[in-house]
């Protein structure tokens, strides 16, 4: 690859007198000069030390002006090939300007040569080069900071999918199914499962502001803090007060996230709810009908002293419950609006679906509520049924 020279300028003319005049003034002038005696020359003396600046006779013998600009634009290196060059031609006119212009010449001058005409239109490039020269560093400096954060997602999104379930838990009498969709390669979502001291199992959900690599981060903060508090506590609602309170601890009021954990007695069917300013919890009965269990307390980390207060159900053989982030709502276009709590509870009938057919079927209408447009947050959702 050729080198480059700051500021120097290759004059190329077979007329030596005249050749010696332009480097005589542009040397006056500060520019540092070399010469070539004709376009053979030229093309050598470019490959050898690239210059910042060509100026070019257009009529030589051999090789003329618009030969050399012609080898040279077609030239490998992309410096060579932007080579700025300023045509150097004794005919006048529009034609002659346009001969040049095609010739692939940056600008031209026309002889008997001005030096002030000369000397602007030389600075003229040599400005714009300098421009080119910084935009190319900027663009540089921007792919290594593109390539630098993809290897952070990549990463990030390694360590999340390490901490998101790739199996479901094997509870007898029950099918447990989950989907998570981030916005990009990591999201604000989270959910998990647990076994507790009683011998309950723990389902939670949780839903991080913002998305990507922060957002992640968040999340893997918020599984730390389910788990801690699950070996300190044995009731959804204290989980869930020690969470919020090591959340706070944290980041006092400057983060919070929603956040709803399920606590279900395989044995029994019975359910404890507890919700943080998360979408409410669909419960679909085997014979039909649905109800939806909201959030008792607002997202965790924006109160310290918030109170949790748990709701129970009894779930019966065929009923299933939703756990989910509001991404499962979608988007809205001209055709479709955004789904509701109550449109996604009319979805989770017929009752005899199993749970991941239940998530496909939701996750299909989400997107196609959506329409061509990327998903406008994260999905994640858990559905868990008890058998018939």
């Amino acid at each position: 690859m050729a080198t480059s020279s700051s500021e120097q300028i290759l004059v190329v003319d077979d007329d030596p007198t005249s050749r010696r005049l332009l480097v005589r003034t542009l040397t006056a002038a500060g520019f540092t000069c070399r010469e070539a005696q004709n376009g053979i020359d030229a093309l050598e003396h470019v490959h050898n030390e690239l210059p910042s600046l060509l100026l070019l006779d257009f009529d030589m013998p051999g090789i003329d002006g618009a030969e050399v600009l012609k080898r040279l634009r077609a030239d490998k290196d992309s410096a060579i090939a932007q080579l700025p060059a300023i045509m150097l031609t004794g005919h006048g006119g529009e034609e002659s300007e346009v001969l040049c212009l095609e010739a692939g010449a940056d600008d031209f001058v026309t002889k008997p040569i001005n030096q002030a005409v000369l000397q602007a239109r030389i600075e003229t490039q040599l400005r714009l080069l300098s421009m080119r020269s910084q935009l190319q560093q900027q663009n540089d400096e921007l792919e290594a900071w593109r390539k630098n954060l993809e290897r952070d997602l990549a990463a990030a999104r390694l360590t999340q999918q390490s901490l998101i379930p790739q199996k479901a838990p094997a509870l007898e009498g029950w099918e447990v199914a989950a989907v998570y969709r981030p916005v990009i390669q990591v999201g604000g979502d989270i959910y998990g499962w647990l076994r507790m001291a009683d011998g309950r199992t723990l389902f939670w959900i949780a839903d991080a502001t913002g998305h990507g690599a922060s957002a992640a981060l968040l999340t893997t903060l918020a599984k730390l803090l389910f788990h801690h508090g699950s070996v300190e506590h044995n009731l959804p609602a204290d989980i869930m007060c020690a969470v919020n309170k090591d959340f706070r601890s944290i980041f006092g009021a400057r983060s919070f996230m929603t956040a709803m954990c399920v606590a279900v007695d395989p044995v029994s069917g019975r359910v404890s709810v507890v919700g943080a300013g998360h979408p409410p919890l669909l419960v679909s009965r085997g014979d039909g009908r649905t109800e939806a269990i909201p959030s008792s307390a607002p997202p965790l980390g924006l109160i310290d002293a918030t109170e949790f207060l748990e709701t129970n159900v009894e779930l019966a053989p065929g009923d299933t419950f939703l756990l989910y982030t509001d991404g499962l709502y979608g988007g809205e276009n001209a055709q479709s609006t955004r789904l509701t709590p109550d449109g996604l509870a009319r979805m989770l009938q017929p009752p005899t679906l199993h749970p991941q057919a239940l998530l496909t079927r939701l996750l299909d209408q989400t997107l196609s509520t959506n329409g061509d447009k990327p998903l406008p947050d994260d999905i994640a959702a858990v559905a868990v049924k008890r058998c018939a």
